[in-house]
């Protein structure tokens, strides 16, 4: 008489690491992502049909709705701002500043921070979007 098994053989996947690789996934895609957009600060640019890339070492300065300057994602006063940028332009060839300000932002503001370039000799340029 021939026995049979009551247990047959079962094919299973095993599933237990799959969280761990989905865990450092999203950990690798949120520091990849953080790492590609360095500009943290948001702002609104505004918008030009035609663009220029700068190959050169530059200094960011971003200006928010609320009038906080930022210069390389560093909060400075706007009472030392020239001072800062004075500093921060210090030892280069050609020094450059790209303006990060919001469009809704007033002229004047703008008007204000191209004197201090003017003044120190210091190119700036305004960063937009394409449209």
């Amino acid at each position: 008489m021939k026995i049979k098994r009551r247990h047959q053989f079962a094919a299973e996947v095993a599933t237990s690491s799959l969280n761990d690789i989905m865990f450092f996934l999203l950990l690798f895609f949120l520091i990849i992502s953080t790492i590609a957009n360095p500009n943290i600060i948001k702002v609104l640019l505004p918008k030009a049909s035609e663009t220029q890339s700068l190959n050169k070492k530059t200094i960011t300065l971003t200006v928010t709705k609320a009038k906080d300057f930022f210069i390389n994602n560093k909060p400075v006063p706007l009472g030392k701002l020239e001072e800062e940028l004075i500093r921060s332009t210090r030892g280069l060839e050609e020094p450059t500043i790209v303006l990060y300000i919001p469009r809704d932002l007033e002229i004047q503001d703008l008007v204000d921070v191209l004197k201090i370039g003017v003044k120190n000799k210091i190119k700036v340029v305004l960063a937009t979007e394409r449209k």
